[in-house]
């Protein structure tokens, strides 16, 4: 087993999901994006998971949108530290 390979969190997932959304990746450069994700994902709880098919079973449509509010609000304040910075 490769631990970087096996295990994830799936906030990840969603983080880059919303920057999608958002379209930053059309106007942000590489390190602001990683620093993006990382501020975000400071923000909130890990949950850690092998397979992103367990999540369809195991997580009610609730928390996804828990989670989803979650991404979005510390993606949001992530935006405004870095956007201050520059």
């Amino acid at each position: 087993m490769k631990l970087d390979d096996d295990v994830h969190n799936y906030y990840e997932h969603l983080v880059l999901e919303r920057i999608g959304q958002l379209g930053l990746q059309e106007t942000k450069d590489a390190d602001y994006l990683a620093d993006l994700c990382c501020m975000a994902l400071n923000q909130v709880p890990p949950k850690y998971i092998r397979y992103e098919v367990d999540m369809a079973f195991f997580l009610s449509s609730e928390e996804r949108m828990k989670m989803e509010k979650e991404v979005a609000d510390a993606i949001d304040n992530s935006v405004k530290v870095l956007d201050e910075r520059k």
